[in-house]
């Protein structure tokens, strides 16, 4: 739509007040030094280190003042940049000032930058002086010798300061010496005048850095007009004013610090330093409150470690101002939780746009408690700020802006954006584009006039319309505000870090060894996203390098094969590898590097990256050179952690042969092995409460002997510790931001399904070879009035083979199934989920039912890896469902989406303290945090997007089971569950464990879930809902006393008894020769806290009956106590399981008979070819 056609939307052609300059923020901060000398300015807390400090306006202006004149006198001149050695604290805010006063820039480095990325900023900026603030060094160490060196050689300073200093009773140091002295010290007439530098709006005060595809991060020049441009407005539309506290909790050399810097000189408020141990998760918010800080500035991230484990309120906290990433709804609730008078401002803004740009405020929890319950779970970006513009620009026609509801990108129109690139100019004008709405000179021409007013500035102003590009995917939501819902580059993202790929190969392409390069994100044989960098070696430099490395060059059959490769060019991967650690952060730093002898081409003479190979692990592991590695370089946990190793992997000679950085699983570990080796490492190391996830999170011997030793001592009080170790990442509970990200690229609307019940619908089911998806497909089956064709979708050769797989499953657990079914092949993990254009195609047109009851189950793998078959299938079959005909969608979800305290732990203050079942309307946020399983994680997320589509007009349901037992009638059921195996391995121990007298188990049979999800499709609720298909009738203590009262000799046992007893029993098994038991795959579980960890929530189930009567009205069925697990039923399932050989039959004429289960012949032979989880023995 034309810009004129939007009602109530920015116009980009509103006048903007180009020309509203009201002098640089240095004058704004003199005039409050000098009408307020005395005003306490910044405070500095102690530190371990240093103790308090408190400094007024005064001793920052004047001391601001002697730096100023002192760069003036040694040449500096307007607009040059000052670069800053920094640390946090006030010496950085009189850096800031003083550089600003000389009307020079002024740029920070951080000194936990590597080397060579502080060389590139330094190389970019051209600075012409150097401040090097005392602390700095004292706290980081003194510039790397490459760094000195560099300046030495490449720069030409005016001056350098070489330890910047505010001593405590606000006298300036320099570092300096002249004749024995520092001339900062003694009278300074300098302190009490301003410097005489006439500034204009376009002069460049800062130069910040953002990152670059080139190898080399951008300079970003900003322009004075922007810095107090705002601050007026805010002033007014927030309520901040002197009386304000704010904290520094930026980082030093992102351009965020200039507004923790800048807000309070402006006011004439107070600044609060924070030290470096103030900053973590309870002791911030702590010091916030013993502050008394009023107003802060922080990124989401900040905010999580201000929320994260705190519990101290800060009730003086009444304004905090978000920016940088998606803003939570959660991390709202969170932080109104701990300072219930804080105003929450959501706003957006980057770099290139100077300050932040738009804002969305959330009320104060105090004076509107429930704003938050009509929010979406992802923050608005909001609207412009005064005189700022969001603009949602159409893709595909620039000269149109998008109308309420459709995706764009988001252009930035503002007066106060800033000048550009320093050095780039076709770059700054790719992103800072001319408005193309508005005639040219437009302007000019309206402000000819204003333009020769008296301001000397306005002599060489010039009006520039200019929008930003932020690369950046947005939409306006039906209030006006603008949401951000992704990225419109070719950035990657992964475990949360938004990489630039072409960084990396820019820092490959230096490597003198390297000739060829490419890097992608390649899925590995977990589905896991993984950096994989391709390089060709410059063959006569690396023969080069090995002689003066005094190495020889491995031996290996010249066949070209990928192993050999990896053999040959071992010495150079690690070398590479090593090379981008000082070039990169950690997280950007390519897993795989696989050699080449030349790169693929295309036809046209361009990587063919389809074309490039991705090893096998077992390549990976034979080209490892197995040396003996040196043990007096490893602790002592280290060396005992490598001995267990080698007992149990076959693959390792020795555990010599074990280096620090060798994964576990890549010496061929697996989960089976790994439940016998934490039983070692649980004897060895008792105080270490180690499982499968932990080695699966902490796979290599340091990593995950580092995580040992933090078990055994967690406050650190041992000296013999493995250091701490940053190779492998902290897992963020990122799938709670995901759903926000995934939900933006849903349609904004979908076709609402009015499915009557009469003529049979075309359903789309996934998962059907599985056991409830069996059950599914024979309920369907059976209703021939509401369904007619039914559409599977199966991981199979070809359809054929899907078809007689899926009748194969049928068979085996006695359902029915007829020539309405039809198979498609595909791939839950894949784009469409793996099902060609046409078919999908064709489905859009003529599915009506959606039954999406396929997922990868796994207790252990985390979100990353589960998230393409479990969640990005979901987000496939949603865009789906708002394409061709409507359509209605049942999902099948879990109720590990409710693992966590919040609903589990009365004591933790959440819902399972109010005694009363959980709705099915709740909205997980509870669980929002902490669920502990990637699996329940992703069905999460799932839940998430399902409900968002609802109120976009999606029917159907969720249906959410907890424990899915046997069929009712005949008792098939499946071998591999805890339920099931909890039953045999109470018969191997001859006893049961007590877990408490109201440990209710939420279960259903298979038959009843499937019934529940078929009467969904059927006839679903009104508007999309959640249906609990569980009945929790039965407790932990009846389920297992069960095997008693059918014969088998078992005795219940109290829990630390019965767990005593396994453990031993596991523990002689190899020795005793005893068969295995049951619970070893979830040993871990059985043996760590089962009481408490085998509780469940109560549920509500009404929705899920309602849809039950209104499917099973016409039959009269009773469902009163439908899906109830009894005593009859378990005993069914046990003879059921004894019939297929996975139980011991109970002794002879003792308790009650068993119930009579037969299997045919057919049948039997079905169940052998099934395999896995529904199996004989």
């Amino acid at each position: 739509m034309s810009p004129s056609q939007h009602v109530g939307l920015p116009d980009p052609t509103a006048d903007l007040h180009w020309d509203d300059f009201r002098g640089p923020i240095q004058h704004f901060f003199d005039k409050n030094a000098a009408a307020h000398p005395d005003r306490l300015c910044i405070i500095e807390t102690a530190s371990a280190t240093s103790s308090r400090r408190e400094f007024t306006y005064r001793q920052i202006h004047e001391a601001a003042n002697i730096l100023a004149n002192h760069l003036i006198n040694n040449g500096v001149q307007k607009g040059e940049v000052v670069m800053c050695y920094a640390y946090r604290g006030v010496d950085l805010a009189i850096a800031i000032m003083g550089i600003l006063k000389a009307g020079a820039a002024f740029s920070v480095i951080d000194p936990l930058y590597p080397p060579d990325r502080q060389i590139i900023y330094l190389d970019v900026a051209q600075p012409r002086a150097l401040i090097i603030i005392k602390k700095a060094t004292r706290e980081a160490g003194p510039l790397d010798t490459s760094v000195r060196k560099f300046i030495d050689e490449n720069l030409k300073l005016r001056t350098e300061i070489p330890a910047l200093e505010l001593k405590d009773d606000g006298s300036l140091l320099s570092g300096n010496a002249i004749d024995g002295k520092d001339p900062f010290i003694g009278p300074k007439p300098e302190s009490l005048q301003n410097p005489d530098v006439e500034i204009g709006p376009d002069d460049t005060p800062t130069l910040s850095f953002t990152s670059g595809s080139e190898g080399r991060p951008k300079g970003v020049a900003g322009r004075h007009y922007s810095l107090p441009k705002y601050f007026p407005w805010m002033a007014e539309r927030f309520s901040l004013s002197e009386n304000d506290r704010f904290t520094m909790l930026s980082g030093i050399a992102h351009d965020p610090i200039q507004r923790d810097v800048f807000t309070p000189l402006f006011l004439g408020a107070t600044l609060l330093i924070p030290s470096r141990d103030d900053i973590m998760h309870e002791k911030l918010a702590q010091w916030m409150r013993r502050e008394g800080a009023t107003v802060s500035h922080l990124t989401p991230a900040m905010g999580q470690i201000l929320v994260g484990g705190a519990s101290t309120t800060i009730p003086s906290l009444n304004r905090v101002f978000f920016v940088g990433d998606l803003l939570l709804k959660r991390d709202c609730r969170k932080l109104q939780d701990l300072a219930p008078n804080v105003y929450i401002v959501n706003m957006y803004g980057t770099t290139e746009t100077q300050r932040s740009v738009s804002y969305f405020e959330v009320p104060s929890k105090a004076s509107d408690p429930s704003f938050l319950d009509s929010m979406p779970d992802v923050i608005p970006a909001g609207q412009g700020m005064q005189h700022v513009q969001l603009l949602v620009v159409d893709r595909k026609d620039r000269t149109k802006t998008c109308d309420f509801g459709i995706i764009g990108e988001i252009y930035v129109r503002a007066g106060g954006l800033a000048n550009g690139y320093l050095g780039l100019e076709d770059l700054t004008n790719a992103k800072f584009v001319t408005n193309w709405f508005v005639e040219p000179n437009k302007w000019e021409k309206l402000y000819d006039e204003a333009l020769l007013a008296k301001e000397p500035w306005r002599k060489t102003f010039k009006i520039r319309d200019r929008l930003y590009r932020t690369g950046d995917l947005g939409k306006y939501m039906q209030d006006g505000n603008v949401a951000v819902v992704g990225r419109a580059d070719d950035q990657v993202k992964i475990r949360g870090f938004r990489i630039e790929l072409g960084e990396i190969d820019t820092h490959l392409s230096r490597h003198e060894l390297i000739r060829e390069n490419v890097t992608l994100v390649r899925r590995d044989k977990d589905e896991e996203l993984t950096l994989v960098s391709y390089f060709v070696p410059e063959m006569a430099k690396w023969k080069e390098w090995l002689q003066q490395k005094g190495r020889t060059e491995l031996v290996v059959p010249d066949d070209g094969s990928m192993e050999g490769l990896l053999k040959r060019f071992e010495g150079l991967r690690h070398e590479i590898r090593e090379y981008l650690k000082g070039k990169l952060p950690s997280y950007a730093v390519p897993t795989v590097l696989v050699p080449l002898i030349k790169m693929p081409l295309t036809p046209n003479g361009k990587v063919d990256k389809r074309a490039l190979p991705f090893p096998e692990p077992a390549q990976l592991r034979s080209a490892m050179r197995r040396p003996s590695y040196d043990q007096t370089t490893l602790s002592e946990t280290e060396k005992a952690v490598a001995n267990i190793w080698a007992r149990h992997l076959t693959n390792v000679v020795s555990a010599r042969t074990i280096a620090p950085e060798d994964s576990f699983f890549d010496l061929g570990g697996h989960s089976l092995i790994a439940q016998y080796l934490l039983l070692d490492v649980t004897k060895q190391f008792p105080g270490a409460n180690v499982s499968l996830s932990t080695l699966f999170q902490y796979p290599t011997l340091r990593s995950f002997s580092a995580e040992l030793d933090r078990l055994q001592d967690p406050i650190g009080y041992r000296m013999d510790t493995v250091d701490e170790v940053n190779d492998v990442p902290e897992q963020e509970e990122y799938y709670s931001n995901d759903v926000n990200i995934l939900a933006g690229q849903l349609p904004t609307k979908f076709p609402s399904a009015s499915l009557s019940r009469s003529g049979a619908k075309t359903v789309f089911l996934t998962g059907g070879t599985g056991f409830l998806g069996s059950h599914i497909i024979d309920q369907l089956v059976r209703d021939k009035t509401n369904f007619g064709r039914i559409i599977v979708h199966v991981r199979a050769k070809s359809a054929e083979d899907g078809l007689q797989r899926l009748k194969n499953t049928c068979i085996a657990y006695g359902l029915t199934i007829d020539d309405r079914i039809e198979c498609v092949c595909g791939d839950l993990s894949r784009p469409l989920l793996g099902v060609s254009k046409s078919n999908w195609d064709t489905f859009s047109k003529e599915v009506d039912i959606i039954i999406h009851n396929g997922a990868r189950v796994h207790w252990v793998l985390d979100y990353a890896t589960l998230r393409p078959p479990n969640v990005l299938s979901t987000v496939e079959l949603l865009q789906l469902c708002a394409t061709g005909k409507a359509k209605q969608m049942i999902f099948v979800s879990s109720t590990s989406v409710l693992d966590t305290e919040y609903y589990l732990d009365p004591a933790a203050g959440g819902h399972a303290s109010r005694g009363f079942p959980l709705s099915e309307d709740d909205d997980l946020m509870g669980s929002a945090k902490g669920l502990p399983s990637g699996y329940g994680q992703s069905k999460w997320v799932c839940e998430g997007l399902l409900r968002d589509a609802g109120r976009r007009g999606l029917r159907g349901a969720i249906v959410r089971p907890g424990y899915v037992t046997g069929e009712s009638k005949r008792g098939t059921t499946v071998t591999d569950d805890f339920l099931v195996r909890i039953l045999k391995g109470c018969i191997q121990l001859a006893s049961y464990p007590d877990l408490g007298r109201n440990n209710y188990i939420n279960m259903m049979p298979v038959d009843w879930v499937a019934r529940i999800c078929v009467a969904a499709a059927a006839s679903p609720p009104e508007r999309l809902s959640v249906l609990n298909a569980t009945n929790r009738s039965t407790t932990f203590g009846e389920y297992l006393s069960a095997l008693a009262t059918f014969g088998y000799d078992v005795k219940k046992r109290p829990y630390d008894i019965w767990k005593t007893n396994l453990q031993k029993y596991v523990a002689n098994t190899v020795e005793k020769k005893l068969p295995e038991h049951a619970l070893l795959p979830l040993y871990h579980l059985a043996v760590t806290d089962l009481p408490n960890d085998s509780k469940s929530p109560a549920l509500d189930d009404l929705k899920a009956k309602a849809t039950l009567r209104r499917y099973l009205g016409t039959t009269g069925e009773d469902i009163r106590s439908a899906g109830a697990v009894t005593e009859e039923l378990v005993g069914l399932y046990v003879s059921y399981l004894c019939e297929v050989g996975f139980l011991p039959h109970p002794e002879s004429g003792v308790g009650v008979a068993l119930p009579k289960v037969e299997l045919t012949a057919k049948q039997s032979e079905a169940l052998a070819r099934v395999g896995g989880r529904g199996a004989v023995a």
